[in-house]
């Protein structure tokens, strides 16, 4: 990715890191700063994905899904307002299915509840330099090992009657970050799949 974003005559800078640990995760911004200088926005997208229902996940699954989905961008984002920068724009990866309740991932389920939360709670905390914001992906992408043929399977459980692309989640993401007037907010990229949940009221 670094290479073909090169060819295009930007720089980049790939700085790995195991979001997983949280004492890593916490030194990624300052690394980041050290090779590319100040950074203006933070993009949390990384996640993990396993099965699992509420009756049978065990405390390690749960652990491993609030560490990699809500606690690692809450650590970045911490060291990202570190920076003491008079502006910047977060915005956190969600998942359209939170409103209502996804059986099969209940533990990465919960585990983006608490994103969401915390969406709302930095939003407040880091006014008025840090705006934070997120975006909630529908039926977009495949699992692992799918086709299109899951997406075309399923393109009848939202109201539009289609999947997305990636490149409609990209457009909301650079929404966010360049509307300086918008904050604590969720796009739901889903075709309108949000508005069927009633599990949380």
């Amino acid at each position: 990715m670094a290479e073909e974003i090169r060819t295009l005559g930007r720089k980049a800078w790939p700085v790995p890191c195991d979001l997983a640990n949280p004492e890593a995760a916490a030194t990624l911004v300052r690394r980041a700063v050290g090779m590319a200088g100040p950074l203006d926005v933070l993009v949390n997208s990384a996640s993990v994905f396993p099965n699992g229902r509420v009756l049978d996940f065990s405390i390690e699954d749960l652990d491993a899904n609030i560490r990699l989905n809500a606690f690692a961008p809450l650590a970045l984002a911490r060291a990202f307002a570190a920076q003491g920068r008079d502006a910047g724009a977060i915005v956190n990866f969600l998942d359209s299915r939170m409103t209502d309740y996804d059986a099969e991932h209940a533990a990465y389920h919960l585990s983006k509840r608490m994103l969401f939360s915390l969406t709302r709670m930095l939003a407040l905390e880091l006014a008025p330099r840090i705006r934070v914001n997120a975006v909630a992906p529908g039926l977009i992408l495949p699992p692992p090992g799918k086709g299109t043929e899951y997406l075309e399977e399923r393109k009848d459980t939202n109201p539009l009657r289609r999947f997305g692309t990636s490149e409609q989640v990209e457009e909301a993401v650079l929404f966010l970050v360049a509307n300086e007037f918008v904050t604590g907010q969720v796009i739901f990229v889903d075709g309108g799949r949000h508005m069927r949940g009633a599990v949380y009221g």
